[in-house]
Order: structure tokens, then sequence, then C-alpha cells
């Protein structure tokens, strides 16, 4: 059953990354539950996808988390903009001590603010994601406040 759900969210983020336009790469950095710091990616096709990758190694801890969100935005003036949206979430942990780990499904909410300056093609953002863990165990977390620090084209 995990591989099935697995693969059905493969599936949806390549296809709606296969028809969008990547137009910002960057870092979040804070906000990653426990799997530091995520590589930012954010895909245009009329609203925005935005695709984190966040990774965690250490002292015997290992963690990966791809997290793609749906994301609806809108300005507010002056380069500041808001966005919210919802979408999967999937990890990795493994601890070696223990030899323990396990794969991890979830629902993945966010909201925030960013700003696009307007003489260097650079957005800052800040965000919090809540996520609604459904695999291996249900679990409520109400995420980090993350900064997004992105190069925009």
């Amino acid at each position: 059953m995990k591989k099935i759900i697995i693969a059905i969210v493969a599936v949806f983020a390549m296809s709606t990354a296969a028809n969008a336009q990547l137009s910002g790469i960057g870092v979040r950095l804070g906000g990653g539950q426990g799997y530091g710091a995520e590589l930012s990616t954010l895909w245009n096709f009329g609203n925005r996808v935005e695709i984190d990758l966040g990774w965690n190694s250490d002292e015997g801890y290992t963690g990966f988390s791809l997290t793609g969100i749906y994301q609806w935005q809108g300005e507010i003036g002056s380069g500041f903009g808001w966005f919210a949206g919802v979408g999967a979430r999937l990890a990795y942990w493994n601890w070696e001590v223990t030899d323990d780990s396990d794969i991890a499904l979830g629902l993945a909410g966010q909201a925030g603010l960013e700003y696009q300056f307007s003489a260097i093609p650079i957005q800052l953002s800040l965000d919090i994601r809540p996520c609604f863990w459904l695999l291996p165990d249900t679990d409520f977390h109400w995420g980090d406040i993350a900064l997004g620090i992105r190069y925009t084209f």
C-alpha cells in the first residue's frame, strides 16, 4: 500500500512539474521539521508549485524529505505578496544507532509572505508549513517558521 501511494505522489509531482516553467531556485531554512535545510524550487503555470528537497545528517541520524505544494498567490503591493497552498510530503529517516528507519507520507499546508526585490532577482519569503502525517502513524505537526531565499528568473 505504501509503495502505491508513493508512486501516485511521485507521478503527480512529475506531471505537474512537466507542465510548468521553473521560475526560482534557492533554499528554505528553518522549516524542515527535523529534515534540515531544504533546496527550494518554484514552478509557475498560472498559479505555482513549490517543490522542496530537505536533508539532515547528524550523529547517527539521516533524514530526507520531498515536499510539493500547490500555491495560490497574490500581490499586497510594493514588492510584497502572499501565498497559501496545499500538497503532499514524503519523508525518510534512519537512526543508525537503533537501526530504525521508516518512510512517512503526509498532507501539508503552507502560508506565508514574500518580498521580490525590484533591482535584483532575489525573493525572500517567510512561511509556516504544518503537516498531517498519515503514514506510518497519524500525527500532526504545526510546522516551523522558515526563511526562503531564492534567485528568480
